[in-house]
């Protein structure tokens, strides 16, 4: 296991405001960046749309989609997604439009981006065909002229051409052929127009909708044959109309074509917009099993085959019902009172709700035997054509004779319906309605939630129906209708509310009773319920020895009057009090000890009861840490198999409580790692808001991601933690003061190094203990840097069939040139480029250090040289070097005069900062024996890798 170096540096406060870019991926298939100030992005339709909202900005800006440009009716999972990535698959035309991604921090303005997402798509053409008869009575002929209408819907617009046969129709190739475009349709169709029909026209054409290929969209064809017997459609319903049904009883209508080339297709609509879910339609008869009266209305049979206008026959299915029987009396108008007395006139109505309505009779009964009209006892009905059916038996001069129940029984001629019978008493009892409210019932004060029922007491005879409605306001009753009926003069409200205190009338209802004037009384109920406080719920976090204040206040309650309020922590009762005059009450911790954090509720009590209570959480606990996006160039390597991260985070309110003493940092494999890596950062000073915070991850393997959970510990203990993921991705590397770059070729990959395309032979990797026995002597190393037999270097052969003045190159990866602070490069860095060589040999070429800089030309010479024999050992060079761009280091060996010329490396370093001199003996001595001091803890993820985190305070 190698240890890992983890640094904790404070940087400049680094708060910044959002900014927002959009990048595309998916399967767009153009993207405009720049088309009149808007950026354009063209898909297919079913393709999947992929953008991405990348954002800066400290704290982490939350990021919110949005689309516009669409109908009110057309938006997008709510009309917003809260995701950096915005993903549609199979996207529709309805879901093309501009679609904005907003970011914000609370830092300044919103950054807002917007793109316009275009949809592509080509539907298969459609050809109709018209024909017009023009009649030239002085010649006697007929002149006939057809016109073929081609339309596609597409995005962009279409193209057409017609082909009759083979032949491509063109306007002006044939004389009796036009082709040309609706003013009013421009570019949605294209006309094709044959005058005066001649036996060549009768043929196949072919209409070709295109859009050129744009997005890969192929074009659409259509073949319609055009024939002297070429006719619209025209179709007959085998049914009546209308046709009427009793419930239950299967429907078959059955519609057949009579005429139509090429032949018709047939299709039933209703007049509901769809068809019931249990019709069949097979070709064209529609069935409709066990008919309900919901199915009743419109059908339609539509005859279509694309020439002329479709066919439509229609009927109407009419489905028996009765429903709705009541009644009422009416005294005699020519009286002021509205009594039932011997002498004079009454009227009883009965009305019933029927269909069909002229299928409906009335038939009357007086104590069971038939009633028939005379002309004391006159029977009328009235015109069911105007109003529901209706009809009234007046009895003229009423004699105590006449006392008895009538009876009134509605049916329908067709039969099949149960008839409707109601019975009406008219005796000496028979007296109009009264309603009163009982004694104690008004006002009603109640609790909320309870039941309550809210009562008139209703006599008379008959009894009629009680109508419940608001009185104090247009509002709907409990159940959201504006009047409840009441066979018993009750009202009954389950749970009720606050929102139900007022005044609610009861009213007679001229049914079921007599027809006059209503009697009505009003009912007051009252809603009592506990107090509502602010705030509900409220986390409050401070550190030891401050100040706390608590504030409780009253919202609503009735009665309006509190009684007292109760301050507590936990269970144990901290003050009690009474309001006067106030609607709030405070309480204070003038000095915070470890005894004070807790619950602390406030409740208020009033004659409802105890009510909403007030909840102050207070704790100890630190905010979470917010981690730093917009690090530059976070990810480095030092070996090919592993990388290091710069992990960059800010504490949220960090003087909001006791001084953050440490940060507990875990680490874990995704998907991996079933156990977590724990290691305590220590740390020195008081974090300031918007201070920056860095440390340094290692020995990362490539390239997998993994789960970072920080959490900051005070003496409270831990606070909240916040987890990030970090993912691999090898565009470059960054060197760090922290983590220099190191390369001793021990493993294949060779540290990302390459060998140069362009030149004339490549180094090779070796180790003392695998070379050649005939090898060339005299020249190479024994041994790698250290010493070794069993370490790897790399050198150039020069051996045959090498020749003088031929070079090998080995060439770095792509280094980014690292900021000095997060927001940009002002002046460029310094780096120091360290190697060791070895150049033994009488015919020892060349080995040259050169600088390449990312979008610039080769720099004119090396940054460092050097020649000839050096002697049989190690040494090392450094050179200092200025990149302004992205960097790549190339070491260069030119073969010498001879085969005792091998050079070379080993041991490639790069750190950030200048050359400092090279150690002396002792100091190397002193470095390599100091040792890590602080904590160390192993994450066993599987047999083949684990993690070794040390925390170095002194070095």
């Amino acid at each position: 296991l190698s240890t890992t170096l983890l640094t904790l540096l404070k940087l400049i406060p680094c708060l910044s405001p959002p900014t927002v870019r959009i990048v595309h991926s998916g399967h767009a298939c153009n993207v405009e960046e720049e088309r009149h100030a808007e950026r354009v992005y063209t898909i297919r339709e079913g393709e999947t749309l992929e953008l991405t909202c990348l954002v800066t900005g400290h704290p982490r800006p939350q990021i919110r989609w949005t689309k516009t440009a669409g109908s009110v009716s057309d938006r997008f999972q709510d009309s917003s997604v809260f995701n950096e990535t915005l993903h549609i698959t199979k996207i529709q035309r309805h879901q093309g439009g501009r679609y904005y991604c907003k970011a914000e921090n609370g830092l300044g303005s919103p950054a807002i981006k917007s793109i316009r997402v275009d949809v592509y798509f080509l539907d298969d053409p459609v050809v109709t065909v018209h024909q017009s008869v023009g009649e030239a009575k002085e010649q006697f002929y007929y002149e006939r002229t057809v016109f073929l209408r081609c339309m596609a819907n597409s995005n962009p617009p279409v193209r057409y051409s017609w082909h009759r046969g083979r032949d491509v129709l063109s306007q002006g190739s044939d004389k009796g052929v036009e082709i040309y475009e609706p003013f009013f349709t421009q570019g949605e169709t294209k006309i094709l127009k044959l005058k005066n029909l001649r036996p060549q026209d009768y043929a196949n054409y072919s209409c070709i909708a295109s859009v050129r290929n744009v997005c890969g969209i192929s074009d659409r064809n259509i073949v319609f044959k055009l024939t002297n017997k070429t006719v619209s459609p025209s179709i007959k319903l085998l049914v009546e109309d209308p046709i009427v049904v009793n419930p239950g009883q299967t429907v078959s209508l059955v519609c057949i074509t009579t005429g139509g080339e090429p032949k018709p297709t047939l299709s039933w609509v209703s007049s509901s917009d769809s068809l019931p879910e249990k019709s069949v339609v097979k070709g064209g008869t529609l069935t409709l099993p066990a008919i309900t009266s919901d199915e009743a209305g419109v059908y339609s049979c539509v005859a279509t085959n694309n020439v002329g206008n479709p066919a439509k026959k229609s009927t109407t299915i009419v489905v028996r019902a009765m429903k709705k029987g009541r009644f009422w009396i009416t005294p005699d108008p020519y009286h002021n009172d509205d009594n039932i007395q011997i002498g004079r006139e009454v009227k009883i109505s009965c009305q019933v709700e029927a269909t069909p309505p002229e299928e409906l009779t009335f038939g009357w009964l007086k104590n069971g035997r038939a009633l028939r009209s005379s002309e004391r006892m006159v029977i009328t009905q009235t015109d069911p054509d105007t109003s529901p059916g209706t009809t009234n038996l007046d009895i003229i001069d009423l004699k105590f004779t006449d006392f008895g129940t009538y009876t009134c029984v509605a049916a329908l001629k067709g039969g099949g319906i149960p008839e409707i019978s109601i019975d009406v008493n008219i005796s000496s009892t028979t007296v109009p309605p009264n309603l009163t409210v009982p004694r104690g019932k008004s006002p009603l004060v109640v609790r909320e939630g309870d039941t309550v029922e809210l009562e008139c007491l209703v006599s008379g005879k008959p009894k009629p129906i009680i109508l419940w409605s608001r009185a104090d306001k247009e509002a709907p009753m409990p159940d959201g209708t504006l009047q409840v009926e009441s066979y018993d003069g009750v009202l009954r409200i389950v749970n009720v509310s606050r929102e139900m205190t007022g005044s609610y009338r009861c009213q007679t209802s001229q049914f079921n009773g007599f027809n006059v004037k209503p009697r009505e009384a009003v009912v007051e109920l009252i809603v009592q319920y506990p107090p509502t406080v602010e705030p509900v719920s409220l986390e409050m976090r401070q550190g030891l020895g401050r100040p706390v204040a608590m504030n409780c206040r009253v919202l609503r309650a009735h009665p309006s009057r509190v009684l007292r309020y109760e301050w507590r922590l936990g269970n144990r009762l901290l003050h009690a009090g009474h309001f006067d005059q106030s609607d709030e009450t405070e309480y204070t911790v003038k000095s915070l000890n470890r005894e004070g954090w807790g619950e602390y509720t406030c409740d208020i009590i009033n004659e409802a009861g105890a009510g909403c209570k007030c909840l102050f959480v207070f704790t100890g606990k630190a905010y979470p840490p917010e981690f730093y996006y917009d690090t530059y160039s976070p990810l480095w390597q030092n070996r090919p198999r592993v990388y290091g991260f710069k992990l960059q985070w800010t504490q949220m309110n960090p003087n909001a409580v006791d001084r953050i003493v440490a940060y507990r940092l875990g680490i874990r494999q995704v998907e991996v790692c079933v156990c977590v890596c724990v290691c305590e950062i220590t740390v020195e000073g008081t974090i300031t808001k918007g201070e920056l915070i860095t440390h340094n991850l290692t020995e990362l393997i490539k390239p997998e991601a993994y789960e970072v959970r920080l959490t900051p510990i005070t003496r409270f203990g831990e606070g909240d933690s916040t987890i990030r993921i970090i993912t691999y991705s090898g565009d470059g590397f960054l060197i760090r003061s922290s983590g220099e770059f190191h390369c001793s070729f021990e493993e294949e990959p060779i540290c990302m190094f390459t060998q140069d395309k362009n030149d004339d032979f490549d180094w090779t990797r070796h180790s003392a203990a695998t070379r050649d026995t005939k090898y060339t002597p005299n020249t190479g190393p024994s041994g790698d840097r250290s010493g070794s037999k069993q370490g790897f270097y790399m050198y150039i052969e020069t051996s045959r069939p090498r020749k003088e003045g031929e070079v090998a190159r080995l060439v770095s990866p792509f280094f980014n040139v690292a900021p000095k602070n997060p927001y940009g490069i002002t002046n460029p860095p310094a780096y120091c480029f360290g190697f060791f060589f070895h150049m033994y040999g009488k015919h020892i070429g060349t080995l040259n250090a050169l600088l390449r800089q990312k979008g610039q030309a080769a720099t004119e010479g090396p940054t460092w040289s050097l020649s000839g024999n050096q002697g049989d050992h190690w040494k090392q060079a450094k050179v200092s070097i200025h990149p302004t761009a992205s960097f790549q280091v190339v070491l260069e060996g030119i073969r010498g005069p001879g085969i005792e010329g091998d050079i070379a490396i080993d041991d490639v370093t790069l750190e950030e900062g200048e050359c400092r001199d090279l150690p002396a003996v002792s100091d190397l001595i002193v470095l390599l024996s100091w040792g890590s001091v602080g904590s160390v803890c192993v994450c066993e993820q599987s047999p083949r890798t684990s993690f070794l985190f040390s925390r170095f305070t002194s070095l």
